[in-house]
């Protein structure tokens, strides 16, 4: 059951920084609010690799995978959130498991089971609710869509190097690891740093991007991605939900996205049932 707690948590976590990051966005250039991201979560994950002895055995896989994600995928998330809003690049982000099932059945050679597949096709179903919608906010743009699929791709991909390589380092090292591959890269496409007013200003999403981190990369030390990964889907839910909190009618939440919130529940609910009863 901790395995579920855990992937819950970093599903929250992530909703809200996608709304932190929305709200950074009104005063920050896109590529510099990458940067102050990734810095406050870096620090994050630094403090969690600290707490628990600074063991760098393992760490160099870690550094490798932080270059797709959290490296290339944050610039695109980011990306997409500005072009997009909060609540629909969650909602596409939520399509992960699809992609992230997939590659653990066939690379990885894990078992599928009817609640499984089933919790997944309603994650995802979810977001198709979501995406499909008709009546959208004026400020949406079809690109920030394309941004979120190809984040959403890297996070697939990133989430099975994860579970295969989770033996060889612990979780905070893989954690610190792949966030500090993550910053270079988007130090690398910003090629500036962020002042201290952006910092300031996306200290919030990068903070709740790191704890996600943390608690991602724990819950992967323990539970397989076809489990995981639906679960952290979930983070649609809280997606919407906090961005229709915060930000009202000006992100367009109607009936298509109260479906898409629940079907995203509802999976979430199956697949935690069906490891609880193993």
């Amino acid at each position: 059951m901790t395995v579920v707690v855990l992937a819950l948590a970093s599903a929250a976590l992530f909703g809200a920084m996608t709304v932190a990051l929305r709200i950074g966005l009104r005063r920050a250039d896109a590529n510099v609010a990458t940067v102050a991201t990734m810095l406050s979560a870096l620090a994050v994950g630094l403090v969690a690799f600290a707490a628990r002895g600074g063991d760098l055995d393992g760490a160099w896989p870690f550094l490798l995978a932080g270059v797709l994600a959290p490296g290339a995928s944050q610039i695109l998330f980011t990306l997409s959130t500005r072009e997009a809003g909060a609540s629909r690049t969650s909602v596409v982000v939520g399509t992960a498991p699809l992609f992230a099932v997939a590659i653990a059945l066939v690379a990885l050679d894990e078992t599928a089971s009817a609640p499984l597949i089933v919790g997944a096709l309603l994650i995802v179903g979810g977001g198709i609710a979501l995406a499909s919608e008709r009546d959208r906010p004026g400020h949406l743009r079809p690109l920030g869509l394309l941004f979120a699929l190809g984040a959403t791709l890297l996070f697939a991909i990133r989430d099975n190097v994860v579970r295969a390589l989770h033996g060889e380092a612990t979780p905070e090292t893989a954690a610190a690891a792949t966030l500090v591959a993550g910053t270079l890269i988007a130090l690398a496409w910003a090629r500036r740093l962020p002042s201290g007013g952006d910092l300031r200003r996306l200290a919030p999403a990068g903070l709740c991007f790191g704890l996600s981190y943390v608690c991602l990369f724990e819950a992967y030390a323990r539970g397989r991605v076809s489990v995981v990964s639906p679960l952290v889907a979930t983070e649609s839910l809280w997606g919407v939900g906090l961005a229709a909190l915060v930000f009202g009618k000006t992100e367009g939440v109607g009936r298509r996205l109260a479906l898409g919130a629940l079907l995203v529940v509802a999976g979430g609910v199956l697949i935690g049932a069906s490891l609880y009863r193993r």
